[in-house]
């Protein structure tokens, strides 16, 4: 093998990896929800806001399900629950925590407004709840 083949190897293997980069960066944007996520979608494209991407699973290994689904009334159910940006600002729902000093304040929309256009609200992987359980 010559040093010339050798030589051009690694340069197309830097400039394959260059692209993997910039193409990581670029995908990083939108957020693509993962199995078990909860996508709200219900009034975000009206207003003109993304959908929001609501990881379950991040919230379920910091608090007990009666935390939210007892304490701040969001039912059991993927979609029977109205929450509209008014009541989180007044402090209901996600607005208990996400105050600032629990978790971020709702001025960082892009955090839970991250997902991809036209998603469709419920549970990703179509995974169905059999309704409350015993905590």
């Amino acid at each position: 093998m010559s040093k010339q083949f050798f030589h051009l190897g690694i340069h197309h293997y830097r400039l394959l990896g260059l692209s993997t980069l910039v193409l990581l960066i670029f995908c990083m944007s939108v957020a693509k929800a993962e199995y078990g996520d909860v996508v709200l979608n219900k009034h975000a494209e009206e207003e003109g806001v993304r959908p929001v991407i609501f990881p379950h699973w991040f919230h379920r290994i910091r608090f007990r399900c009666k935390v939210c689904h007892n304490e701040l009334g969001f039912k059991m159910r993927a979609g029977a629950n109205n929450v509209t940006m008014d009541e989180i600002t007044e402090g209901k729902f996600c607005g208990m925590c996400h105050n600032g000093e629990i978790a971020w304040t709702v001025e960082n929309c892009d955090l839970c407004h991250s997902g991809k256009p036209g998603l469709k609200s419920g549970i990703v992987g179509g995974h169905k709840t059999l309704g409350p359980g015993k905590w």
